[in-house]
């Protein structure tokens, strides 16, 4: 598990078909091959999604704009909750709060998503999403979120 989140219970081995799933769904998302993110890491209630600064994600000061900060901290944190949802279900945002603590600025930013409480309808969630610059991360936003669970309706393919 990542190091940034101790005392995170461990969550089952994830399964092939699962990450399989998850990936197809992330796949299938425009807005995620819009903005040029990409999803490295899926594990069993762990996800992260990397996004490269370039100037497509930029507000007017040149930071990556909070919009796109929330976006990324929304999807990795909702396919974290996705690895943990039976197969075959789908998930979708309920309600999510964000914190911008700093300005997103560095090479790339890495959103990483957490289950923190699964559950058979809802699954509390956490993103942190940092800042990248020189190899060194630096917090810039955190993540609330709580997930519904669509039991048996499948997205469309």
């Amino acid at each position: 598990m990542s190091q940034h989140f101790s005392g995170q219970a461990a969550h089952p081995a994830l399964d092939v078909r699962v990450a399989e799933a998850v990936q197809a769904s992330f796949d299938r998302q425009q807005a995620m091959s819009l903005i040029r993110a990409s999803m490295p890491v899926v594990q069993s209630g762990l996800v992260e999604i990397h996004l490269p600064h370039w100037s497509g994600v930029q507000q007017q000061h040149g930071f990556v704009h909070g919009g796109v900060v929330g976006m990324i901290a929304d999807s990795a944190a909702g396919y974290a909750a996705m690895t943990l949802a039976p197969l075959g279900a789908s998930v979708l945002s309920v309600e999510y709060k964000v914190n911008f603590m700093a300005p997103a600025q560095g090479q790339v930013l890495i959103a990483r998503g957490t289950v923190l409480r699964p559950g058979r309808s809802l699954i509390v969630t956490r993103a942190e999403v940092f800042a990248v610059r020189d190899g060194q991360e630096s917090l810039c936003a955190m993540m609330q979120q709580t997930i519904m669970v669509m039991h048996e309706r499948a997205e469309k393919p």
